[in-house]
């Protein structure tokens, strides 16, 4: 499927699953399979292949092994590239991989492709002017918590416990964020709004607390990276969101676990990926 020159490895150092074992485990599947690496980056000690580049080695697949954020550079380098991309379950919520291929394991995704089972198809994702989100969005003084996600990437114990501590504070006083147009939820803001893209739009979710055992509950939820499990409230699917921090000027966001900039009132739209990926899930 990929052609003689065999597929392109991207993969990051640091993210979840890409120790040495991992990644041994990726290539020798791989090769089993028919789909032999011929090329490997890991982003960001190197720099990430052109579509260009791609084209000129001959390689028909880009293999993705690692957390959402390496995806999101790696996706955005491809964009407008006519060869396929494979992502794969490199990072620590993998929730990209999941809506391509649902439940299944690596060894199993990678055996769909190899069979010719899996399609390809252009999936959802949000744009707007601080970057475009694959898996998805946070918005809010919520979104302080990639602090403790980096010192616990680190097992730095010290710096999990002084950052937790920090991004507690940050939710609990922080400017709230809010949905101005259309006008959804509560009117003084949410400390975190999740943006997921979908087919019938963008799934909108306001996480609050507003008891302290709601507090230690989406504390929890923050700390094991599992959102969903905090208090929570679906506002409703739109095709374009615009929102605001209440009070404030500066917006907490991430866009696929990684910070960015932004400040004032910014406007989500829902699109299309720039680039065919694998599926074991062409409706999903």
């Amino acid at each position: 499927m990929a052609g003689n020159q065999g597929i392109w490895l991207i993969h990051n150092d640091a993210s979840g699953s890409n120790d040495a074992a991992g990644l041994a485990a990726v290539r020798e599947h791989c090769r089993a399979r028919g789909l032999p690496v011929a090329r490997e980056t890991s982003f960001p000690r190197d720099d990430l292949p052109t579509p260009q580049l791609l084209d000129d080695i001959g390689i028909g697949i880009a293999a993705l092994f690692a957390g959402d954020g390496t995806i999101n550079a790696a996706l955005n380098a491809l964009a407008g590239w006519g060869g396929k991309v494979l992502v794969l379950p490199g990072g620590t919520m993998n929730l990209l991989y999941h809506r391509l291929f649902g439940d299944l394991d690596m060894v199993e995704a990678i055996d769909a492709v190899a069979s010719g089972k899996a399609t390809c198809r252009r999936v959802e994702m949000i744009e707007s002017a601080a970057g475009i989100g694959y898996a998805g969005v946070l918005t809010g003084p919520g979104t302080r918590w990639n602090t403790v996600r980096e010192a616990m990437r680190k097992r730095d114990l010290a710096g999990i416990a002084r950052e937790a501590s920090d991004a507690l504070e940050h939710t609990l006083e922080g400017s709230p964020v809010g949905c101005i147009d259309p006008v959804l939820g509560k009117a003084e803001g949410y400390p975190l709004i999740q943006l997921a893209p979908t087919r019938g739009g963008i799934e909108i979710t306001a996480y609050y607390a507003e008891t302290t055992g709601e507090y230690v509950k989406q504390t929890v939820a923050l700390l094991q990276h599992d959102f969903r499990a905090g208090p929570h409230d679906v506002l409703g699917h739109e095709d374009s969101i615009t929102l605001r921090t209440v009070g404030a000027e500066e917006l907490g966001l991430l866009l696929d676990g990684e910070p960015a900039e932004a400040s004032g009132a910014i406007t989500f739209r829902l699109g299309n990926a720039k680039v065919d990926m694998l599926t074991t899930r062409p409706d999903g």
